[in-house]
């Protein structure tokens, strides 16, 4: 049986929890982790349908707000926290899960498809955080969650091309931001599961793949959202749920590099399409 979540010893601080990609997976248990905390919830993904479901839900516990956002698109990050502060609502919390995998090599897929790729994994991140971080460091309780993966922390595979460097990106991103504004008391975390139940490969066409690997291997939704929750508010700069994942990064950290490439070159057949 998962544990119930710990109570708040003292009164949540005001403001909302922004998460983006929450319609469902590892997104959706974050909302549900902070709805069960206590916490406000603002919910953005492209599928408003599965949003609406999640957020009447949710609001048996919290007030919950929606706004369904395609934020591949340059424009949306400026005009979702446009609609934000026209709701009158203020962000403490900001979850940057959403994301997916562009499945094959690097040429396989057409520029438009990494453009876009590249716009929601970076741009949007980037963009949400330089907007929202005056509201985070005026709750002087601000918390950022970036939903990174080990990928970030490992060498890159063979397919799924930028997948690692972004991901990477989210940790390093994570760093700075924790060093200047701890003063203010905004802390943010990378949060770096390793392979999670959810409907990710399923879009990466990859299911089949992953259903040959072993289930141990697997991590809970919902695991890793109370990981990573738990994390931010520690002041934990990088979250890697579970042991064998934790000694995963161990092990490359090291290891030779040629050795790390050849296991990744050996393997990546089993979890990328690389054709």
């Amino acid at each position: 049986m998962t544990p119930l979540s710990p109570a708040p010893s003292s009164p949540t601080p005001a403001g909302h929890a922004l998460v983006t990609g929450a319609s469902s997976g590892i997104g959706a248990a974050i909302a549900r982790e902070y709805a069960a905390r206590g916490v406000p919830l603002i919910l953005t993904a492209r599928r408003e349908d599965r949003l609406q479901q999640l957020a009447d839900d949710l609001r048996r516990q919290v007030p919950v707000e929606v706004i369904a956002s395609d934020l591949a698109d340059p424009a949306a990050p400026a005009a979702l926290v446009e609609e934000i502060h026209r709701r009158g609502l203020k962000v403490r919390i900001l979850v940057n899960n959403a994301g997916y995998g562009v499945a094959g090599r690097y040429r396989v897929n057409d520029w438009p498809t990494h453009a876009a790729f590249l716009q929601l994994m970076i741009g949007a991140v980037s963009e949400l955080i330089w907007r929202l971080l005056p509201d985070l460091r005026e709750s002087g309780h601000g918390r950022i969650v970036n939903v990174s993966s080990v990928a970030g922390l490992v060498p890159g595979a063979d397919g799924q091309t930028l997948y690692a460097p972004v991901k990477a990106y989210m940790v390093k991103l994570s760093e700075s931001l924790h060093l200047e504004n701890l003063d203010r008391g905004v802390n943010v975390t990378a949060l770096c599961p390793g392979f999670t139940l959810s409907e990710f490969h399923d879009v990466t066409g990859t299911r089949g793949m992953m259903d040959k690997l072993p289930g141990w291997i697997w991590l809970q939704a919902g695991d890793v959202a109370r990981a990573g929750i738990d994390a931010a508010e520690r002041g934990q700069v990088v979250c890697v749920p579970g042991w064998r994942y934790k000694l995963l990064v161990f092990v490359a950290k090291h290891l030779p590099e040629s050795w790390l490439l050849g296991l990744m070159k050996r393997n990546s057949k089993k979890y990328r399409k690389v054709d």
